[in-house]
């Protein structure tokens, strides 16, 4: 009984494989534009915000650093344009290294600035971000290869794949912040199953699956738990859910790039290939 249950597993997981792989030929040529439109859409939406919201968010600035009024616009404008410009340089796949290293400063100048490193959610959360961004750096790496093939690399093969596994670990840490330790029965079943598909994505193991299981749970969850279009303008909820709705879909992004880049030289799927 438990060998023939095995096999109804493995082909379960088989078929499931396969349609992986049908996806990803069908959508190889427009994924990696929707995994980089998603990537950046929490810093465009907020680069926005920064425009839209100006006084707001010099006065929370000069009111929590007592920075005075010229820091407070500062802030607001250093915001603005390293995010608009930045999110620019990337859909038009410019500079990209150096649009991705503006994007790292405005993720490490918030974190110090709203105090997010004291704050478990946010933290993990911005920890998230910059691993959809080092996916991002990974993508530019194969470009660049692409354009000097037959050129000797100098271990840029090693490089990419140590950005993919980097860009893996830091993705999955957004689920650290929606697991619950509720006693019911499907939030147990919710836990043991994301949480295998994340140890999956972490470690390489029929990655590209695993990370279109996340994207669609992710997508689903993030829909229901932050439709900031319900809440009036002028509850401050609306601006919390937006923020969370867009960051959401930006690790979405991340894992997109998981999916249209593989799991990279540094997974068990690469090493099964030696076996």
């Amino acid at each position: 009984m438990s060998g023939g249950g095995g096999n109804s597993y493995e082909g379960l997981v088989s078929k499931a494989d396969d349609l992986a792989d049908r996806f990803l030929r069908n959508s190889k040529h427009y994924l990696p534009h929707l995994a980089r439109l998603c990537l950046v859409s929490t810093f465009l939406e907020d680069g926005l915000r920064m425009w839209f919201q100006w006084t707001e968010q010099k006065d929370y600035i000069n009111l929590t650093w007592r920075c005075g009024e010229f820091l407070g616009h500062a802030f607001v404008v250093i915001n603005m344009l390293l995010q608009i410009n930045g999110c620019l340089m990337i859909l038009i796949r410019k500079y990209v290294t150096i649009a991705v290293g503006m994007l790292f400063g405005i993720i490490l100048l918030q974190t110090v600035t709203y105090t997010v490193l004291w704050d478990f959610r946010f933290f993990m959360r911005n920890l998230a971000l910059a691993g959809g961004l080092v996916l991002l750096l990974a993508e530019a790496n194969t470009e660049v290869k692409t354009m000097f093939a037959g050129v000797p690399s100098m271990g840029g093969n090693q490089k990419q794949s140590y950005l993919q596994l980097a860009g893996r670990v830091l993705v999955i840490f957004m689920f650290l912040t929606l697991f619950s330790l509720e006693l019911s029965v499907f939030r147990l079943v919710e836990l043991l199953i994301g949480s295998v598909l994340v140890v999956c994505v972490g470690v390489g193991y029929k990655t590209k699956l695993s990370a279109l299981v996340l994207v669609a749970w992710l997508t689903i969850t993030n829909f229901l738990l932050n439709p900031f279009w319900l809440v009036p303008h002028n509850r401050i909820m609306r601006d919390f859910m937006k923020y969370d709705f867009f960051q959401t879909f930006s690790v979405i992004g991340g894992l997109l790039f998981v999916v249209a880049l593989g799991p990279g030289g540094v997974s068990v799927d690469e090493h099964k290939k030696e076996w």
